[in-house]
């Protein structure tokens, strides 16, 4: 039998994402045939008791209270970043310099400079590295992306996306590190559209231009934290200021011409996941509901007349992409599988010397789309979207 490489794992953070994670970690070998697969090793949290608890819970060998600690540790091969907005630039710059690969949570970084300044340290030191835009490894999401580039749907005209949510919509849900701006960098654009906006970037092209408008609907909240699973638990009598938009949306030009429209909310009642896009070409369109994350609707323009309309796809296939390393058709999969796809495509990665998409270059473009937003939005003008994402190797 083959000896496969083992890529050890270091994670910082153990909440909601570092369970999304691990789940992968530990699942990822029992469904790819991988060349390298993934150790549980260390994760790092600065709560002794919550990180000791989540190592005996989740599966890692040990556990650190710093990361720092974590980054000069000689049994690390991978940093896995699932921390607040404000730390992932320093992390994963050290990271870097102690040639380790990369894996960080989206957005890649506090500003489009801190993006720049990560993808210069990975590049400089050759590592692998990847952001963990997680939604474009849907099986109906990459079936979409595989029907756009065999030209089923023409020249490409519109695409719509929404991310919405409504978990934040009580007046007395706590203000945590989410709803502040020196800690998060941004609120529903920066957490939900950036999702929005790398899936544009993966099926429709680059941005070229965008005008765009935000608002804070409740302007105060009482001190608090939040678990695992959105839900708030406040902490102190004392109330603070939110410093981030509840809600944004946004126009857009393609620089191949296409036209968008984006909103994320967390102020949308009835939606809990509203993670959607809808795509319109000269031949064709295509629409896809996170919740309903299996299926993709389809129209193709030369099919029969009086046959014509949206048909569903179940993309459960062996047609479809990583659907066939699953179960038989008609078996779904859910939300945890595509990090199960992403990590597989990590693993792939390390072991053969390359950086899979989406990695710090897409974080840096996305960065940019996220930045000239909120410059629209201060200016209430058209602004352009920066293209410049050379940076020194």
């Amino acid at each position: 039998m083959k000896q496969k490489k083992q890529i050890r794992v270091g994670m910082v953070g153990y909440r909601l994402m570092g369970r999304a994670h691990s789940h992968a970690y530990r699942d990822v070998p029992f469904y790819f045939d991988l060349d390298a697969v993934p150790v549980l090793q260390v994760i790092v949290g600065r709560d002794e008791e919550g990180v000791k608890a989540a190592a005996d819970k989740m599966g890692w060998a040990s556990w650190e209270t710093d990361w720092r600690r974590l980054i000069e540790r000689d049994d690390i091969d991978l940093i896995d970043i699932v921390t607040p907005n404000n730390t992932h630039a320093e992390i994963a710059i050290a990271a870097a310099e102690a040639g380790k690969h990369v894996f960080c949570e989206k957005p890649l970084a506090f500003s489009l400079d801190q993006a720049k300044r990560m993808l210069e340290a990975v590049n400089k030191a050759g590592v692998t590295h990847m952001i963990c835009h997680n939604y474009r490894f849907s099986p109906a999401v990459q079936f979409a992306k595989k029907l756009i580039e065999e030209g089923r749907l023409g020249k490409i005209y519109h695409i719509r996306a929404t991310f919405l949510q409504d978990w934040l919509m009580d007046p007395h849900f706590p203000l945590t590190w989410r709803l502040r701006k020196e800690i998060s960098g941004g609120g529903t654009l920066g957490d939900l559209g950036a999702h929005i906006i790398d899936l544009a970037r993966f099926l429709v092209g680059e941005f070229c231009e965008v005008v765009g408008m935000m608002e804070t609907f409740i302007k105060k909240r009482p001190f608090g934290s939040m678990t695992e699973n959105l839900k708030g638990r406040i902490e102190s009598d004392q109330w603070g200021e939110v410093t981030v938009d509840d809600a944004t949306a946004f126009l857009a030009r393609f620089k191949n011409g296409a036209l968008g429209t984006f909103e994320s909310s967390r102020f949308c009642k009835g939606n809990r996941a509203g993670n959607r896009f809808e795509i319109n070409g000269e031949k064709g369109s295509l629409r896809w509901d996170m919740e309903n994350l299996n299926q993709l609707q389809v129209y193709l323009g030369d099919d029969e007349p009086g046959s014509q309309g949206f048909r569903t796809i179940h993309c459960t296939e062996e047609e479809h992409p990583y659907a066939g390393a699953y179960w038989p058709a008609g078996h779904s999969i859910g939300y945890e599988h595509t990090f199960i796809n992403i990590v597989s495509e990590l693993m792939n990665g390390i072991s053969k010397g390359y950086s899979p998409q989406p990695n710090f270059e897409d974080g840096v473009k996305n960065q940019a789309v996220l930045e000239a937003v909120e410059q629209s939005v201060k200016t209430r003008s058209w602004v352009s979207v920066s293209q410049e994402i050379h940076v020194r190797s």
